[in-house]
């Protein structure tokens, strides 16, 4: 770094440091967007990423309104459960068969045969953005509560572009991340490939993850358009068990992951669309010293269908169908002990939505929907949505939504059944099951009182019913399956974004939960997220904190009467970036220094397992 910083200093009179686009970009999220059926999503970025120094999914969102996340490894995360996991509004503890799913570019990725997210299969180097789908949306993604879609880099420019970053410090941690993108005439290319690993803050906390995407396009015709999507995903992680507590390490969890996709596009005027069809696959393999060698494999094939039009003014119409296939299995120990059968999802949808003018300023959009599901299982269901928007020019903006969700159980419930001995009293029980619904309120505001300022103002209520539990006499006659579980989520999201001069630019968000469940886990009361950023001449420096209430954690189990008797205390984290552009090392050349946790706070996201300490990061990157 020292030599660099020289070679800089050598060149400042021929070659003076230049504004970059970076500089108006603002910290922790890119945007809180609202779409014309009145459903808010919250966006972050490439830049958000980079500034939170961010190699995995729960690191990435962590100051995101409404999110919560958990962790024990600095690099990597443990099963998708506790040892690395996303929540939305308290959703998303469930396990196996989280209520929040996964997505690679609208297509569902996750691990199929447990019907629940596996986080290492979902790099977030090589993607342009991230959204949180917040509460059902049925319009945009099925069956599931909330949704968390990952969209891959794109070229939108002529010419090339590309990045390698190297970075290294505490916990002997060791990243090299590289992308290239290009658009030349009629065809975009863009490939995107990272490798980090660590030792971790303790003994048997290591991680590596090893991932790659490739995206190509190809224009057809000034309307048609082809397309290819690769990824691929080889990570292993370790648990390290309780503080002081060697015999608790579970041992190592390995994922392996591929995702593919081909997809025909096509735009005429305002009539545009798409069909996708895909086909994943992985395994994950749980190598416990305490138990058996369980190793898990799923396979996920089907299409998406989406078109959008605008049949008349004001009008916005969508339609689509989606179809998915969920396969799996499980072995322990070398032998089968579950082949699933295949289970099918059917999901065609409708919404329409119609704007009109009430005056020269004002306007107002209402919505209506429909998504309706055929599964091979459990039959017919229906998923409606309404909703409301009225703005006054750019400045103001009020919107009122309902929808509901439904979750279908999987795998997990077939799965289990042939698990749990109890359950084979009932050996079809799980086929008498009805998906999970919640019915979701929300209303919002916003306001954008001067350009590069917004606040947006969220309440909500959610009720679940229905949750899909296996029970014991009294409450059934015989053990079986059953729809019992039910509770209610009442909160509010302020999310406050200000750029306040090309120099600086601060991002603050409150979140409030009030679950009707008083053990319902990683559900904090009150969470704060705080983002600043200044740039000035070569100089970038970002800086981020995290604050939140006492919480109950540990995955919410299947068993009726189950309960969350772990819990961790309130915390409050700072960390920080600072880098300095090296034009000789490209457009977007950098060095740069990260700090993390700097004021050496101790705090956990799950009973005794103490996440790290002040640590650092240097690290430099070069482009094209």
């Amino acid at each position: 770094m020292a030599a660099v910083l020289a070679c800089q200093g050598a060149l400042a009179q021929s070659t003076p440091p230049t504004e970059r686009v970076e500089v108006i970009a603002p910290p922790l999220v890119e945007a809180q967007r609202v779409d014309a059926f009145g459903s808010l999503s919250t966006e972050v970025g490439t830049t958000q990423v980079r500034d939170l120094q961010a190699l995995d999914l729960s690191a990435a969102l962590r100051r995101t309104p409404g999110v919560n996340v958990s962790r024990f490894n600095p690099v990597g995360s443990f099963g998708g459960d506790e040892g690395g996991a996303v929540y939305v509004r308290g959703l998303g503890a469930s396990r196996p068969g989280s209520e929040v799913k996964t997505f690679v570019d609208g297509l569902p990725f996750y691990m199929g045969v447990w019907n629940h997210a596996l986080l290492d299969l979902l790099p977030v180097h090589g993607m342009e953005r991230i959204r949180v789908l917040k509460g059902p949306q049925p319009q945009a993604l099925g069956n599931t509560f909330a949704a968390i879609d990952m969209l891959p880099l794109q070229a939108k420019e002529a010419g090339v572009r590309g990045n390698l970053r190297l970075m290294g410090g505490s916990f002997g941690t060791l990243v090299e991340q590289a992308d290239f993108s290009g658009r030349w005439g009629d065809v975009d290319l863009s490939v995107a490939q990272s490798h980090a690993e660590s030792d971790g803050h303790r003994d048997a906390a290591q991680g590596r993850l090893d991932n790659s995407l490739l995206r190509a396009a190809w224009r057809l015709s000034p309307e048609w358009s082809v397309g290819a999507l690769l990824l691929s995903a080889d990570n292993k992680v370790s648990d390290p068990g309780e503080e002081g507590l060697p015999a608790s390490r579970t041992g190592q969890f390995s994922t392996r992951g591929t995702l593919s996709s081909l997809s025909l596009s096509h735009q005429h005027g305002t009539w545009r669309g798409r069909l996708q069809v895909y086909d994943n696959h992985g395994a994950g393999t749980w190598d416990n010293p305490q138990a058996a060698v369980t190793r898990s494999t799923f396979a996920l094939r089907g299409w998406r269908w989406q078109e959008t039009a605008q049949p008349w003014a004001g009008a916005e119409l969508q339609a689509g169908w989606d179809v998915d296939q969920i396969d799996g299995s499980v072995a322990f120990n070398g032998f089968t002990a579950f082949e699933g059968v295949s289970m099918r999802l059917s999901s065609p949808h409708l919404a329409l939505a119609q704007r009109w003018a009430l005056s020269t300023d004002w306007q107002i959009q209402p919505s209506v929907g429909l998504r309706l599901y055929d599964h091979s299982v459990y039959g017919r269901s229906t998923a409606p949505h309404v909703g409301v928007v009225l703005e006054q020019g750019s400045t103001w903006a009020w919107r009122l939504n309902a929808s509901r969700g439904l979750n279908h159980p999987g795998l997990d419930a077939p799965l289990l059944n042939s698990l749990v001995p109890p359950l084979a009293a009932s050996p079809n029980g799980w086929r008498e099951l009805n998906p999970e619904r919640m019915n979701h309120l929300e209303a919002g505001m916003q306001w954008r009182p001067q350009a590069g300022h917004s606040l947006d103002v969220t309440l909500f209520k959610d009720a679940v019913a229905d949750r899909y539990v296996f029970a014991f006499p009294p409450a059934v006659a015989l053990p079986s399956w059953t729809n019992l579980g039910r509770y209610e989520m009442r909160g509010a999201e302020l999310s406050w974004q200000g750029r306040w001069s090309p120099q600086w630019s601060s991002h603050v968000n409150v979140t409030l939960l009030d679950p009707s469940r008083t053990d319902l886990p990683y559900a904090p009361e009150r969470s704060l997220g705080l983002g600043l950023t200044w740039q000035a001449g070569p100089w970038r420096v970002s800086a981020d904190g995290q604050a939140q209430s006492a919480m109950n954690t540990l995955s919410q189990a299947r068993a009726d009467g189950s309960s969350n008797a772990g819990r961790v205390g309130g915390f409050a984290v700072f960390s920080g970036r600072a880098a300095y552009a090296v034009p000789a090392l490209g457009p977007r050349g950098e060095v740069f220094l990260g700090l993390e946790n700097l004021g050496d706070k101790r705090y956990a996201y799950r009973p005794n397992y103490p996440m790290a300490g002040r640590s650092v990061q240097v690290g430099l990157n070069l482009s094209l």
